[in-house]
Formats: C-alpha cells, sequence, structure tokens
C-alpha cells in the first residue's frame, strides 16, 4: 500500500472518530431534554391531581352550603306551621319541609360520594409525589451523567482534532482536499478497500482493471470508476 494512501487511512479513522463523538456531542442535549420532559409529565401528573382535589373540596363546600340553606329553610317553615292557623296551609308547609328533607338526603348522599372521591384524589397525590421524587432523582442522576460524558467527549474530541492536524502535514496538501472532499461528500468514507473480485467496499460495484491493478500496485493514486473514493487493496 503507498505510504500516503496508508496515513489517509490513519486520518479517516481520526475523522470517523471526530464524526462519532461530535453525533454524540448533538444527542446529549436532546437526551437530556427527553429527561426532562419525562420530569415535567410527572410534575404536570401531580399538578392534575392536586387541581381534581381542590376542585372536589370546593364541591363539598357547596353541598355543605346547600346543606345549611336547605336546614335553615326547614326551620322558618316548621316556624311558619307552628304560627299558622289553617289547617291547609299547615299541611302545605308540611309537604314542604319534608321535600327540603328530602333534598338534604340527596345532598348528603352527594356529599358521602364527594368525600370517598377525596380520599381516591389524596391517594393519587401520595402516588403522583412519590412518582415525582423518583423520577427526579433519576432525571438529576441522567443529567449529571450526561454532562460528565460530554465532558469527557470534549476532552477526547479535543486531542482528536489536534493528533489529526498532526497526521495531516504528512499528506501531501491536494491528496488531502481530495480526501476531505470525499470524506464529506460520502458522508465518512473517502477512503474504501477494494477486493480481489474489483468490487469497491463503498459503492459495491465494480471498478475497471486498470484501477484495480493501480491499487494493487501503488503506481498511481487509484480512484473508484463509480463513487470516486481512494481506493487500496483489501
Amino acid at each position: 500500500m503507498r505510504e500516503d494512501v496508508q496515513q489517509l487511512l490513519k486520518i479517516q479513522d481520526f475523522d470517523q472518530r471526530i464524526q462519532a463523538i461530535n453525533k454524540e456531542l448533538e444527542r446529549i442535549p436532546r437526551e437530556q431534554e427527553a429527561a426532562k420532559d419525562r420530569l415535567a409529565n410527572n410534575q404536570a401528573a401531580l399538578a392534575t391531581a392536586k387541581t381534581a382535589y381542590q376542585e372536589n373540596e370546593m364541591a363539598i363546600k357547596t353541598v355543605e352550603l346547600d346543606i345549611g340553606t336547605r336546614k335553615t329553610t326547614i326551620e322558618k317553615l316548621n316556624k311558619q306551621q307552628f304560627e299558622t292557623k289553617k289547617n291547609e296551609e299547615f299541611d302545605k308547609l308540611g309537604a314542604e319541609v319534608i321535600r327540603y328533607k328530602g333534598m338534604i338526603d340527596d345532598l348528603e348522599t352527594t356529599e358521602l360520594e364527594l368525600m370517598e372521591k377525596a380520599d381516591e384524589c389524596r391517594a393519587t397525590i401520595t402516588e403522583a409525589e412519590a412518582s415525582l421524587a423518583k423520577t427526579q432523582v433519576t432525571v438529576d442522576e441522567e443529567i449529571a451523567e450526561l454532562d460528565a460524558r460530554a465532558g469527557v467527549r470534549r476532552e477526547e474530541l479535543a486531542d482528536l482534532k489536534e493528533t489529526r492536524k498532526e497526521e495531516s502535514t504528512k499528506v501531501e496538501e491536494d491528496l488531502l482536499a481530495d480526501y476531505d472532499r470525499l470524506f464529506i461528500k460520502q458522508e465518512g468514507k473517502g477512503i474504501a478497500a477494494v477486493n480481489s473480485e474489483r468490487i469497491c467496499s463503498s459503492c459495491h460495484l465494480q471498478v475497471v482493471n486498470s484501477t484495480f491493478i493501480a491499487a494493487k500496485s501503488g503506481e498511481r493514486i487509484a480512484e473508484c470508476d463509480n463513487c470516486s473514493s481512494i481506493l487500496y487493496l483489501a
């Protein structure tokens, strides 16, 4: 293998590692946001549970007020009934008392149901608080781990870039420029192997015999006839 092609292979290894780290550094903020979203979902669930509890408490108070109002009305009706001297009026007021007592019975049933629901709401809040606390710990740990990983990767990236820069000085500028262009164009592979069947490992197509011979002999830089990758014999 030509020395310059062998050097380019070394540079390509650095470039692929640099590319992988850059992609990981791009993913890390998204992973952190995903973790925060999980936390936000638990916070929303707790807020919803608390809202449901508050609304239920308001409903209980409303029912209690309604019961109190009807009890006051019954007291007034009883007083009017006691003061009236007409049988027809007495019976009419008595019927109203019975009707209001029926309303109170219904309201008290509703109140009991709401109290049972209050117990359920409190249980839901307790469960949501526990879930939030657990998620908070997990998310904090995950974000901290991702921050630490990002710091390590940035150090690795700096070292790789520095080493890559040094290694690049060992390759002719024009050849390095061709490689750089191919690496970008072909998304991470500027150099490819060609096998004994004359198949390029980049595009998986067969090269002409003269190109294969050039890659085999090293007499000149061989480029794939199809994808232009710089070739070396596998």
